[in-house]
């Protein structure tokens, strides 16, 4: 069994408690319009080439089997449309400049990179998060992968935006501690407006996890003109929950421009963002968790 995976981060401080590994899968149902990890929504491998770091030594050109590269006048040019997404040339690129996204691993080969840093796991209070993407479009995988973390005594959490089957979150629910959830809205319109899809099922299955006893910390990100009218509601939608540990408000940012450049993907990020005050006032909303 196989997954696309597009990063793993060592030593990350945001995607749960501790210092952890965050593991990024390729695949999401949702495109968010302030999406900050394009590179995760595509299921299929990317090439993304970073043109201000290309220093034209042409070694892309001398291993790439459709000869997507060349060299023309001192300048690296790019043909996309020639690329099969076999990674080679990120393989011998010197300046950095191409990076590919979607590397197919199994288990037995991600499993021991994630327990290389087990000691600064159980110092810190962390583990290993899976996210993406959205890491439970692989279900199976996930499980598995899981299992064998808790077997070797590594606390997990699934960072998940909730568009996906029950039957996803059951096959990981005994293996994962606590669930990070993003919740974009509370709305419906909003949300297929925000993302493209109905938030029924994600509304849905977070009520779900909750009822099934697992821990959960909902994560909403503050998009003025998009979601920003919609904390009172979510507020009022999570009261109830009962193993709700915390609710974050994470400020948007506009930072990905260039990954939506290097990958010659659509860039429609928002341009406003929040301001200190809009998130204090937020985060008011949730004081009591």
């Amino acid at each position: 069994m196989k997954a696309r995976i597009f990063e793993i981060k060592r030593f990350a401080v945001h995607d749960g408690d501790g210092i952890r590994t965050t593991v990024f899968f390729k695949g999401c149902h949702l495109k968010c319009v302030w999406c900050h990890n394009p590179e995760g929504i595509p299921s299929t491998p990317q090439l993304a080439y970073y043109k201000n770091k290309c220093i034209g030594c042409g070694e892309c050109v001398t291993v790439c089997p459709q000869n997507a590269h060349r060299i023309e006048n001192g300048m690296h040019v790019f043909e996309r449309e020639k690329c099969i997404g076999c990674g080679k040339c990120t393989d011998v690129c010197l300046g950095d400049a191409l990076i590919f996204y979607g590397r197919e691993m199994t288990v037995s080969e991600l499993l021991p990179l994630l327990l290389e840093d087990k000691e600064f796991y159980e110092n810190s209070g962390g583990g290993v998060t899976l996210s993406g993407g959205e890491c439970l479009m692989h279900a199976d995988f996930c499980a598995e992968l899981l299992k064998e973390l808790k077997a070797n005594g590594v606390h997990t959490a699934v960072d998940t935006c909730g568009f996906v089957s029950k039957a996803a979150i059951d096959k990981v629910m005994p293996y994962t501690d606590i669930f990070l959830y993003d919740l974009k809205s509370f709305d419906e319109d909003i949300h297929i407006k925000c993302t493209g899809q109905s938030n029924k099922i994600i509304l849905e299955n977070l009520k779900y996890i909750d009822d099934c006893g697992k821990k959960t910390e909902i994560r909403i990100p503050y998009v003025p003109g998009f979601n920003s009218g919609e904390i009172e509601k979510i507020a009022k939608f999570t009261k109830d929950l009962e193993h709700l540990t915390l609710v974050r408000v994470l400020p948007y940012h506009n930072y990905a421009g260039s990954k939506y450049e290097s990958l010659e993907m659509e860039n429609n990020l928002p341009k406003q963002l929040p301001t200190d005050e809009e998130i204090r006032i937020a985060e008011m909303h949730f004081a009591d968790r």
